[in-house]
């Protein structure tokens, strides 16, 4: 026998990772477990049994949280929020450096007990899911350490809500866990129903670390309990788990004043170009769909190959995938572990079962006969209309489709309405950072996949969700500005009655499209000054919604201008509104009769030429992840952004929302204050003379409460803001659900116009988007 069959034919023989440890934790709870509330545990009650998936073992019976329960956990967070804030950011960095070296010191439990608890391979626990729970209370240590300095504008949020999914129980836990605690929050945390084992391990770590009693609480059970942690009187909620959940999440806490992150579920594009390394691209993809048997938000599920390697590379894939290797979580020669539970394992196969379309391949192995296994499998040849290419799956099911150009693989991959992760592979460094950009994604991974890390931060676009977790962007989920802001106060119009004294009519139009334009439904409202009639404006409609943001829609090639075009764009709008000014204050003082447009003017020009300064300078990042490579975070326009703008500041509170939008190469529909509008249709005359490409900038008149819901509902808009005196932020919440669209509200509180916070409007408008790149032969 030559050493080639013997390399051929040989298996690898078993190699059991030890339980007992893991066992000897659960015995020495007494195989029961309550909940983890204000530093202790509580007595074991009524719940259910959390099971092994690999053999359908029960390894230990949990309680089903009560109301009273998730009362006691938040009340005990309230309790001890204030002063876990005021042992400020070194304090804090002490606990958590302590709570990183127990994970390290217990890092083979946690390991065996997530494999254990949830199905998957002990290499994959032990080399990825550990040792990056552990990175993550490391890095937000040193994070909380520099909280004073760094960001010493922000507070803590107060008490967070945290909802994890069972496919990365520890991990999950720690990329809320570790930044919450960090800026000073305190945390009620339920682990999923199935996996909740390694996070009351975490809270056993928590008292062993000496944390003080109410940081950090836990409570276990069912989706119900996270909908007590939705309803309960906490200050932020973070969820990650489906879209579905997500949106009922999002329609939940409108209107509450909750802050609220959602990571959800994915479609993520795997692109494999005709120049890549097929053997390498295999590997990845190997990781990409069958790691962690598929229950990945960011799976690599969708895979797009390049015509010309298409017949090769899914021939090598299928060879590949015979030789995989399933079995036991706890060998350690082990590739594809068991599904999480029988109710996920029926889910995959319905969804298979019901797929009529392509060529279905499934691994060649011999599956165990207990326990929650599925094959892996490949279901190639479909189109992109196909059930299977637009829904998530979250198991080892891995699509195919392909394609011929570089365009046409950026067309098929955000052809999804999510917005998670994407994968391109190429040798070609040029294609790389050509495609990259212009997938609509949170996270791209170049001639690599699954790439994770604390500095760099994590989260999707579109139905993916909003907000980041990890790294600087992430902070800002856990932070707010310091301050206490002031109850928000209707703005009325001033009354009048009369005809103006000059006849002439002075019906001011909205600007969509780069063009003048009479309102659809033929209605005018009268704008009254103290001094009698000024003019009148159109009364804006859901079409006039739709015709402003298709106009908007049609001019995205805004957002591929450069920071230096769109800067001098906006250094020619202040300009031109500098030789106004004295027209223009004069008019703000006959809106509202008071003696302040002169100073609203200036401060309006001194906006624009901030953002114009900002466009060229308000970069990105390379983080310090530790790879041999980069993660690029590259700041990017959101897209379409809708604004109601403020009442009381009808010039400035319009340029301020404005100018930092379009600075970062967004397009605006922008509202106009309701009672002063004249301001806003003066303005437009700037943007006429100013250069300002048609769709970038849409002006509309009307109510606030007529407009607010199809602007919010509208699906080609991705942001809307409110900053009107009228208190809309539960219907624009509410509404925006739809498309899971970002919003910024002022839930019933007054926002400062006087005060420059232009880098929280760039923060609002703009996305971050990682693009790992690794180096190296």
């Amino acid at each position: 026998m030559t050493v080639k069959e013997i390399f051929e034919t040989m298996d690898y023989g078993p190699a059991p990772e030890s339980v007992a440890e893991a066992l000897a934790w659960l015995v020495d709870q007494g195989d029961k477990f309550g909940h983890y509330i204000d530093g202790a545990f509580t007595k074991p009650g009524k719940g259910f049994d959390s099971r092994n998936p690999a053999n359908g073992e029960v390894l230990a019976k949990l309680t089903q949280a009560k109301q009273a329960d998730v009362d006691a956990a938040v009340g005990a967070a309230r309790q001890a929020q204030p002063k876990w804030e005021k042992l400020g950011g070194a304090g804090r960095a002490r606990y958590l450096y302590a709570i990183a070296r127990l994970l390290q010191k217990h890092s083979r439990l946690f390991a065996v007990l997530e494999s254990m608890d949830n199905g998957k391979p002990i290499r994959e626990s032990r080399d990825i899911d550990i040792p990056l729970a552990q990175r993550h209370f490391y890095y937000h240590a040193g994070m909380a350490q520099l909280m004073e300095s760094e960001l010493p504008d922000t507070q803590a949020l107060g008490v967070c809500g945290q909802i994890i999914p069972w496919n990365f129980p520890l991990l999950m836990l720690a990329w809320k866990i570790a930044p919450a605690l960090a800026m000073g929050n305190t945390v009620v945390l339920k682990p999923a129903e199935y996996t909740s084992l390694t996070a009351l391990l975490f809270a056993d770590i928590c008292s062993q670390a000496g944390l003080p009693k109410g940081v950090v609480n836990i409570v276990t059970g069912d989706g119900a309990v996270g909908e007590m942690i939705v309803n309960a009187d906490v200050d932020k909620i973070a969820f990650t788990g489906s879209t579905v959940v997500g949106r009922r999440i999002r329609e939940a806490t409108a209107g509450s004043g909750k802050a609220l992150t959602l990571e959800l579920g994915g479609k993520s594009a795997y692109i494999v170009f005709d120049d890549a390394d097929i053997d390498s691209a295999i590997e990845g993809l190997v990781d990409a769909i069958w790691f962690n048997q598929g229950q990945v938000c960011c799976a690599g599920s969708r895979l797009l190959v390049q015509e010309g390697i298409a017949d090769r590379f899914h021939e090598k894939l299928r060879a590949r995938m015979d030789g995989l290797r399933i079995g036991d979580p706890l060998d350690k020669c082990i590739d594809v572990g068991a599904v999480v539970d029988p109710v996920q394992l029926q889910t995959i196969k319905g969804m298979v079962e019901s797929n009529t379309a392509g060529h279905v391949h499934q691994a060649a192995c011999q599956l165990p006969e207990n326990g929650c296994y599925y094959p892996p499998t490949l279901i190639s040849g479909l189109e992109t209309s196909d059930p299977l290419m637009q829904e998530e799956i979250f198991g080892p099911v891995l699509v195919s489709s392909t394609f011929r150009t570089p365009a046409e693989a950026v067309e098929l991959a955000n052809n999804t309405r999510y917005g998670l992760a994407a994968t391109v592979w190429t040798e070609n460094v040029n294609l790389a950072l050509d495609i990259a950009p212009k997938l609509v994604a949170g996270v791209v991974w170049v001639n690599a996949t699954n790439l994770f890390d604390a500095a760099a931060g994590f989260g999707g676009v579109r139905e993916s969700g909003f907000g980041r977790e990890g790294g600087w962007e992430g902070l800002a989920a856990y932070t707010k500005p310091k301050g206490k802001a002031k109850p928000l106060s209707k703005v009325d119009a001033s009354m009048g009655e009369g005809a103006p004294v000059d006849p002439i009519d002075r019906t001011a139009k909205m600007y969509v499209g780069g063009k003048q334009a009479r309102p659809d439904g033929g209605y005018s409202k009268p704008v009254w000054g103290k001094s009698g009639l000024l003019g009148h404006v159109g009364l804006a409609n859901r079409k006039d919604v739709r015709n402003a943001v298709e106009a908007a829609a049609g001019a995205k090639g805004w957002s591929r201008t450069t920071g230096h075009l769109r800067a001098q764009i906006l250094y020619y709008i202040g300009e031109n509104l500098s030789a106004r000014a004295d027209e223009f204050a004069a008019r703000i003082d006959a809106m509202t009769g008071k003696k302040d447009g002169v100073k609203e003017v200036e401060a309006s020009i001194q906006r624009l030429f901030t953002a114009a300064a900002w466009a060229d300078k308000y970069d990105g990042q390379v983080h310090g992840v530790p790879i041999r490579g980069v993660a690029i975070a590259m700041k990017e326009p959101v897209g379409v952004i809708g604004a109601l703008c403020a009442d009381e500041a009808p010039l400035l509170g319009l340029v301020s929302a404005m100018a930092p939008a379009i600075a970062m190469g967004n397009r605006t529909v922008l509202v106009s204050s309701e009672p002063y509008p004249l301001a806003a249709t003066d303005f437009y005359q700037i943007l006429e003379t100013s250069d300002v490409p048609a769709g970038v900038v849409n002006i509309l008149t009307g109510s606030h409460a007529e407009l607010a819901k199809p602007l919010a509902s509208h699906l080609n808009v991705d942001a809307v803001w409110s900053f009107s005196s009228t208190d809309l932020s539960k219907e624009i919440e509410a509404v925006s659900a739809g498309n899971l669209k970002r919003t910024w509200v002022n839930n019933a509180t007054t926002f400062d116009w006087s005060m420059d916070q232009s880098r929280r409007f760039l923060q609002a408008a703009t996305e971050v988007k990682n693009i790992w790149v690794p180096y190296g032969e």
